[in-house]
């Protein structure tokens, strides 16, 4: 059988081919998965112990020697193939690739998420599709709780135990229960509401939300780091707080920022006050804190969240809603320069 071997390493070493197609039908006959080389190695187990050393060498000898031909022929042909072809004009016209542009929401969100990380926030997933505790239940909803009818929330039909989330403050709750105190981190993500589609609204938007845990946490806290934000964003760092309610808050607070009289458009947003809401904050209320094993006689903290849409539309100046989920080009183009 070695003999056999030995013929064949012959004849790799005399192989002459005439074009590129020869190369393949040897490529084929040697190291195809039915080649040669495949069946010398399928038959070593059948050749004496005596024998199987020099049956060894003798088979990785062809090996090598295969496929050091086949380097060398696909290297002569390949520069053959390429020496025939016409020379690149570099001359002639060609075509520039179009810088693709970031979405809005994306721009903001991410805008946002870098003024909170400059002050130790990190971020925070969690799945779209919710169960009724971190929806609702651990966020201080049992069932049946009124405020519940203040979101029109998307059942999943076979199992009304679970839900397309209606807030990103779900995933506060599993940031509460797999981490301890102190606790700083943002949660961005999609939503969905069962509303009617407008221009001023959607069944499925993006929020931004932000908590804080940790010993002697205090209102005065929460505003200091929301005038912050303000004013890294848009410039202005004159906000008012005014009492609201939020079943996860207490106290809780819509946030307004003076955005000013200086303009024909300030008076239109605004419907001349000067003054715009851009989110809803509140300390967390201990029955949140303790349902997610937190005790509340130790820690307090502070919670906000907003619209990224209404966020974006508002330092864009964009008027319906619709348009930002449209995948319009003429539109997305316009922000190249927010890269």
């Amino acid at each position: 059988m070695i003999s056999e071997i030995e013929k064949k390493i012959k004849e790799v070493k005399s192989f002459n081919p005439k074009d590129f197609k020869d190369v393949e039908n040897f490529r084929i006959k040697y190291i195809g998965k039915k080649g040669f080389i495949n069946h010398f190695f399928s038959e070593f187990k059948k050749v004496k112990s005596s024998d199987k050393k020099a049956y060894g060498l003798a088979i990785n000898e062809l090996k090598k020697l295969t496929i050091q031909k086949l380097e060398d022929l696909n290297y002569k042909f390949n520069s053959v193939n390429t020496s025939s072809i016409e020379k690149e004009d570099l001359t002639r016209p060609f075509s520039v690739l179009e810088l693709g542009s970031r979405h809005p929401i994306s721009i903001i969100r991410d805008k946002i998420i870098e003024i909170f990380y400059k002050i130790g926030f990190d971020v925070s997933e969690g799945p779209e599709i919710e169960d009724d505790w971190h929806n609702f239940t651990a966020l201080n909803l049992p069932e049946h709780h009124p405020a519940r009818d203040m979101q029109d929330t998307f059942f999943i039909e076979k199992n009304p135990d679970f839900l397309l989330r209606t807030h990103t403050s779900s995933v506060q709750i599993r940031h509460m229960e797999n981490n301890n105190p102190p606790i700083r981190t943002i949660s961005p993500g999609r939503v969905y509401r069962n509303e009617d589609i407008s221009a001023r609204s959607h069944c499925f938007f993006h929020q931004i939300e932000g908590l804080y845990i940790d010993k002697k946490v205090s209102f005065s806290d929460l505003k200091q780091t929301l005038i912050y934000f303000t004013k890294e964003l848009f410039g202005k760092s004159k906000i008012r707080l005014r009492p609201s309610y939020f079943p996860f808050t207490e106290p809780s607070a819509e946030v307004d920022i003076y955005w000013g009289l200086n303009s024909e458009t300030d008076y239109r947003i605004t419907k001349g006050t000067g003054w715009l809401e851009i989110m809803g904050c509140g300390m967390v209320d201990p029955n949140v804190l303790e349902n997610c094993k937190i005790n509340s006689n130790d820690f307090s903290g502070f919670a906000f969240g907003m619209g990224i849409e209404r966020i974006t539309m508002l330092l864009y100046q964009i008027e319906d809603i619709r348009i930002l989920y449209e995948n319009d080009s003429r539109f997305i183009n316009q922000f190249k320069n927010s890269i």
